[in-house]
């Protein structure tokens, strides 16, 4: 039987998914989100209070006034948001006008 901490390592999110993830929405691609993106989206509303009922794009300028210790801080708090088990707060994870929505959402 797997500990509760192995089980945790081993379904992380890598920092890197969310690195990915927020420069998606700091560029304002024009693209799907993913599952994952979108549930790395709805972990940062949940961790973020400042951006809890914001769009895509709000979040995107948020994102983009980050300095670099704190992008990396919130990476952090992200990857534990999602490694905690918890479900994140039900949130506004439609995008704005200018993004197309996951086909499966």
């Amino acid at each position: 039987m797997k500990s509760r901490y192995s089980f945790l390592q081993e379904s992380a999110v890598s920092e890197m998914a969310i690195v990915d993830t927020f420069t998606k929405l700091i560029f304002g691609e024009e693209t799907f989100f993913s599952d994952m993106e979108l549930l790395i989206v709805q972990a940062l509303q949940a961790t973020e209070p400042n951006v809890a009922l914001d769009g895509h794009r709000d979040m995107g300028f948020y994102l983009r006034a980050l300095g670099v210790k704190e992008m990396i801080k919130l990476v952090s708090q992200v990857q534990l948001q999602m490694a905690s088990g918890r479900n994140p707060r039900p949130g506004r994870i439609e995008p704005g006008a200018d993004f197309h929505q996951h086909p499966g959402i």
